[in-house]
């Protein structure tokens, strides 16, 4: 959920502590041993304050190391990869050009890292190696591009919210670059997923609580819009698939992260120690290690779930 989004949804918290700017090199995480983690249960990754409000987007990419934006700032990426104590170590990893305002993150096959950027309109292409930072395509007609997902043939998928109307869109980017507009007049869209085998998108709406499902077609094209699943109360963020195809969705405002099955059943709820959960990742040695960003705490909690993501570490 982007900054100007949840100034909507919450009051502004304090102004944000100012962090180093230099940047650094991106690391490689060292290898993690299985342990007898107890399931489902969130403990800290990254203490209060490291990141700013507009914490979003986690993401795993080369090595297992995890980003996430606003890394004490809007406009910033941060790095964050495990230490000997079981924290989570943070760095800066990238500033974003002027102008531009990362929101949901992911990664490629060859590792390239693609970014919302819902301030500049665009979904930018980042190099981990280089960190060289290019629009890989641009959306003039978009409210504000929020959440990405990527398909297993690498096309992304974009939530598009409009928080003044409550209304929304999706996009599709190819390969290529090229946009195409799929749908408008829906609600405050905001956390999007395809399906493991990539026949399914999935699309929720923040305001209106309701989680729609789509199929995808041989040319990625979405068709037979049904209902997933409505929740009675708080609002609705970001969400991850694991490998059987179960929804984590971040729970803005409850608390919890819950876990969907592909029929649109809760199986369970994570109860966390923030209450403005903005979206998940998996990551781990094993991709059972789950990330929530949290908000309210400028946060990253984690806790280990009993299915890997359907991508990460790429």
């Amino acid at each position: 959920m982007s900054r100007p989004a949840t100034r909507r949804i919450a009051a502004a918290l304090p102004a944000l502590l100012s962090l180093a700017a230099c940047a650094a090199a991106p690391v490689q995480a060292p290898p993690q041993v299985a342990d007898a983690t107890p399931l489902f249960e969130a403990r800290d990754y990254v203490g209060d304050g490291v990141f700013g409000e507009g914490i979003e987007g986690p993401a795993t990419g080369p090595g297992g190391v995890l980003y996430a934006v606003a890394f004490g700032r809007d406009g910033t990426i941060g790095q964050v990869v495990p230490a000997a104590d079981g924290q989570g170590a943070a760095t800066l990893f990238v500033e974003l050009p002027a102008g531009s305002t990362g929101n949901g993150i992911r990664f490629g096959d060859d590792g390239a890292m693609y970014v919302a950027d819902y301030s500049g309109h665009n979904v930018l292409r980042i190099d981990p190696a280089t960190k060289a930072v290019a629009v890989f395509a641009h959306l003039p007609a978009a409210h504000q591009p929020n959440d990405i997902a990527r398909a297993p043939d690498g096309t992304l998928y974009a939530s598009d919210p409009d928080w003044k109307t409550g209304q929304g869109q999706l996009w599709r980017i190819g390969r290529d670059g090229r946009v195409d507009r799929l749908e408008t007049a829906m609600g405050t869209t905001n956390g999007i997923e395809v399906s493991p085998d990539g026949k399914r998108l999935y699309v929720n709406e923040s305001v209106q609580r309701k989680v729609w499902a789509y199929d995808i077609g041989a040319d990625g094209s979405i068709a037979g819009k049904r209902l997933l699943l409505e929740f009675p109360d708080h609002g609705l963020d970001g969400m991850r698939s694991d490998a059987d195809g179960n929804l984590y969705i971040a729970r803005y405002g409850a608390g919890v992260v819950a876990v969907v099955s592909p029929q649109g059943q809760v199986l369970r709820e994570v109860r966390l120690k923030g209450q403005k959960p903005t979206n998940v990742a998996f990551g781990g040695a094993d991709g059972r290690d789950v990330y929530v960003t949290l908000q309210d705490r400028g946060a990253i909690e984690t806790f280990r779930a009993d299915r890997p993501g359907r991508e990460y570490g790429r």
